[in-house]
């Protein structure tokens, strides 16, 4: 997986992707998704160092089945909020 941390001043974002999705254009019924490089494309990293920094980001934008299932196991994501591109899953999480 790829992750891409972007920081504000009020905001600790994480961006994770599968590896493969890198730069792929993908659509569903309602919406599409391009996959950017520039957006998700930072670090390899493995599931242990996913979950911790989905575990600590107010946000973040979560495609492909290995970044989601990390999502699912630190538990800031409920398999309702999921949506689908095909068989591509895609959440975005964030705190109020």
């Amino acid at each position: 997986m790829y992750v891409k941390i972007h920081r504000s001043e009020k905001h600790f974002m994480v961006a994770v992707c599968d590896r493969e999705l890198v730069g792929r254009h993908l659509k569903n019924e309602t919406c599409e998704i391009t996959v950017n490089a520039s957006f998700y494309l930072g670090e390899e990293a493995d599931e242990e160092t996913v979950m911790s920094l989905l575990c600590e980001a107010t946000t973040a934008n979560i495609i492909g089945k290995k970044a989601i299932d990390c999502a699912f196991k630190c538990g800031i994501v409920d398999p309702s909020a999921v949506i689908y591109f095909g068989d591509v899953p895609h959440a975005i999480y964030f705190t109020l």
